[in-house]
């Protein structure tokens, strides 16, 4: 790390950490010494971990005992050298927990009140005196700092259900409001005058259209097929225009890295003046974007030749994926010669990502594993539910995507990549262990892939496709960010990024500004874009998994209220766990809630069967419920 990027608060710690000599310093250069090594630590088994190193190219180190260090712990090791076998280490220094905040809440216990934690019930470290106890109701809930063992915040009641979504914020220092200098700046910005940017290409002739959900207000991404050349244009959102390195808004967006995205409203990366308005791709509106043109060979449809560019664009029209939808079955007429233009040039499109998809799918996967999308009502209660369906319209626009992600992985061999690495043997086969156990034959390929293509074809006869296909992911490797190529086994792809979301993922906007330095020539600021890109993409790749354990966790808690209701109940579910623990999962007037199973009977591994809820824990956001029959369907 370079000394100008040392912030003033990790000034001490760098200090400290070149007392200790776990650190060098050359020509304003810090760097680990070669003893030593930071990281975090990954899944814990029997007392020991494998310390996932912050570094470029520097192998996982095996730690032997941990003591008090936990999954998840940031920490300082020293290398153990002269030992055979796998590279291990030693536990120096725990430099921060995973942890770092907690939920407490108020229960009664012995005629006495007292704070606990909302996930485990024990007492937390942080400490109200009884007096100050005496002030607040039991259930009353707060936000617990971990490092300094402190009451930070009062959240609210556990019984108001609108205090779900602060729990599952505070437990991860999220917030929606900026601060007044980002959102100054944010404020600041004009609307695009075209006679400012004489250097763009003018792009304003072409039909671009947007296609998002009805409920989308950041459009990311445009799209224009010119098939008189077999051209290809993906537009996306020109953020890095605006979102300069180390300003107000770039230090919120680092922190933020992802938009996160709940049942009744987004929390955005970006403050709504750029994610929602100006950097938005809106219709009938000259806009800043950053655009691959692809040219696709007729018959392979391989990518003849691309480039990418600093352009201005003008949609057409912001469509809706239902709309596309409706246009494909032919309910949908153009209602004017511009919409018609663009309906035109989209119906021509399609055979040919249709094609594209194919051609993915043969070293690639797809899963059917359902998402299931929530309505609350304005009290924050869970109404209802449904499943998202893929349609015509999405496979489109993902083709485009993925496209233009592919193109922009081949023009960097250091940055930010999306990579997947292949699945362990050792969770393959407790996979082909689960499926035999319901009566598959699991016939081992010459490929994974072929493999899983055959359990696939087994579990669509069985009527268990969706189910089976969330067991094939769960056996696989989480995706993540990483500064060095290692493909993406799902994909299917030699090298993959992601490029297409810039208003709403921190890695695009990384990736737009090392392909505009690689455009210019400019060595220096690729490099100054790449400066931290180790620990970066490890960080992002942690945001990540906070954004995707909020929205998870927000969901659980609607589904918990939402039992606690209909205690006594019996409701039609599928038994998705049998190891080590029973559970199922509702597919009934409310689809996709997690039910601890007390008491199986003798349910097997994706029965239908139908269970009664005896028990709702809202604070763990836990529903308990044993099987009254198994149901032939």
């Amino acid at each position: 790390m370079s000394e100008q990027d040392i912030q003033p608060q990790e000034l001490p710690f760098v200090q400290e950490w070149l007392a200790k000599k776990y650190l060098t310093c050359k020509h304003n250069i810090y760097k680990f010494h070669s003893k030593y090594r930071a990281g975090t630590l990954g899944l814990v088994q029997k007392e020991t971990a494998y310390l996932h190193v912050i570094g470029e190219n520097i192998k996982d180190l095996f730690i032997e005992s941990l003591g008090i260090a936990r999954e998840g712990d940031l920490i300082i090791a020293k290398r153990l050298l002269g030992k055979r076998g796998t590279p291990t280490a030693t536990i120096m220094e725990i430099v921060g927990h995973e942890q770092t905040y907690s939920i407490g809440y108020i229960i009664e216990k012995e005629g006495k009140k007292s704070l606990v934690d909302l996930k485990t019930a024990y007492p937390v470290g942080a400490e109200l005196t009884q007096e100050e106890l005496q002030k607040y109701k039991l259930d009353d809930i707060f936000k617990i700092d971990n490092l300094e063992n402190k009451v930070m915040e009062y959240l609210g009641n556990l019984q108001d259900p609108k205090v779900d979504e602060k729990i599952v914020l505070a437990k991860y220092n999220k917030h929606d409001t900026f601060e007044e200098d980002v959102l100054e700046i944010a404020q600041s910005f004009q609307e695009v005058d075209a006679k400012k940017y004489p250097k763009r290409k003018d792009l304003r002739h072409l039909p671009f259209a947007t296609i998002d959900p009805v409920t989308a207000k950041d459009f990311d991404d445009a799209i224009c097929w010119d098939d008189a050349n077999f051209t290809l244009y993906v537009a996306i959102a020109d953020v890095s225009e605006y979102v300069k390195p180390f300003g107000a808004i770039d230090n919120e967006a680092i922190y933020r890295s992802f938009s996160i995205y709940l049942p009744h409203r987004s929390i955005p990366m970006l403050p709504r003046q750029l994610s929602e308005t100006l950097c938005s791709l809106q219709p009938h509106v000259d806009r800043l974007a950053f655009v691959f043109e692809m040219h696709l060979d007729k018959k392979t449809l391989e990518v003849t030749s691309s480039e990418v560019y600093e352009a201005l664009i003008h949609s057409q029209r912001r469509f809706n994926y239902e709309e596309i939808d409706q246009f494909f079955e032919g309910k949908l007429q153009a209602q004017n010669e511009s919409e018609k233009v663009v309906l035109d040039a989209i119906a021509k499109l399609r055979p040919i990502t249709d094609k594209l998809k194919e051609k993915r799918l043969q070293e690639g996967f797809e899963f059917r594993s359902s998402e299931v999308e929530m309505k609350i009502d304005e009290n924050q209660n869970l109404v209802a539910t449904s499943l998202a369906e893929e349609t015509p319209s999405h496979a489109l626009i993902e083709d485009c995507m993925l496209l233009a992600n592919k193109e922009a992985a081949k023009r960097f061999e250091r940055g930010v990549f999306r990579i997947h690495e292949p699945p362990s043997q050792a969770k393959l086969q407790k996979l082909y262990q689960e499926l035999a156990s319901i009566g598959m034959h699991i016939e081992i390929k010459s490929t994974i892939k072929e493999t899983i293509v055959n359990i696939q074809k087994q579990a669509k006869e069985m009527g268990i496709e969706s189910e089976v296909d969330t067991l094939i992911i769960q056996s696989q490797m989480q995706a993540r960010y990483a500064p060095y190529n290692s493909g993406h086994f799902g994909l299917g792809f030699d090298a993959y990024t992601h490029f297409t979301s810039p208003i709403r993922r921190y890695s695009d906007l990384i990736v737009h500004r090392l392909l505009k330095a690689i455009n210019a020539g400019d060595t220096q600021e690729g490099s100054y874009v790449l400066r931290n890109i180790e620990s970066l993409t490890m960080t992002i790749s942690e945001k990540e998994r906070e954004a995707s354990t909020i929205e998870i966790e927000f969901m659980a808690r609607k589904y918990a209220r939402w039992a606690h209701e209909h205690i006594g109940e019996t409701f039609k579910a599928r038994i998705t766990n049998t190891d080590p623990e029973y559970k199922a999962e509702l597919h009934d007037e409310i689809l996709g809630a997690r039910i601890n199973i007390t008491q199986p009977e003798d349910a097997l591994l994706f029965d239908d069967v139908r269970v009664k809820i005896e028990k709702v824990d809202i604070a763990k956001a836990q529903i308990f419920a044993h099987v009254v029959e198994k149901i032939d369907v």
